[in-house]
């Protein structure tokens, strides 16, 4: 397995549990794998800590190398996640759709972005920055908490498919 193969299967774990429909925030928010652990009133409330945000087609959520500051829920439109190589050509890992989310890596830290991504035609995100998740902490530290807990597992699970498939790749090789 190449190491490009590699990377795609792992951008590929996108956690998607349902299919959201055109439906309010608070709803829309039911559909998503990471909130799956908070309740209706909960989700309310981090609703009022998610900032909307639209990206016209081409137009960059995050680059590589840049600080990260937000993970970023799909509501409209796909996003792809590349990755650009020191010849300037692009390797397209995967593309991130309605429901699924990405970037949540900002949530811990500000560490660099591993990769970018691109809006493939235009879409509309929800983000939550660190700050606010810091804030909610604050005022609303049970629902923190659900959120860090489910960050945690998925990067448990990232890693759990990282390390099969880096095994995969000393097998074959």
């Amino acid at each position: 397995m190449s190491k490009k193969n590699l990377e795609k299967i792992i951008w590929g774990l996108n956690f998607r549990r349902k299919k959201p429909t055109d439906v309010s925030r608070n709803e829309f928010l039911k559909t998503v794998l990471f909130f799956e652990s908070l309740k209706e009133k909960q989700l309310k409330k981090l609703a009022s800590y998610l900032h909307e945000r639209r990206y016209e087609e081409n137009e960059y959520l995050f680059e590589v190398n840049h600080p990260g500051a937000a993970l970023f829920i799909i509501m409209r439109g796909e996003v792809a996640v590349e990755l650009p190589d020191d010849h300037g050509e692009v390797t397209q890992f995967a593309v991130i759709k309605a429901g699924e989310f990405l970037g949540e890596m900002a949530l811990s830290d500000e560490s660099p972005r591993s990769a970018s991504a691109r809006a493939l035609r235009p879409t509309t995100t929800l983000a939550l920055f660190r700050g606010d998740l810091n804030q909610l902490a604050q005022v609303e530290p049970e629902i923190a908490c659900e959120i860090y807990k489910t960050l945690s597992w998925i990067i448990g699970e990232r890693l759990k498919a990282t390390n099969r498939n880096i095994n995969l790749v000393k097998k074959g090789a």
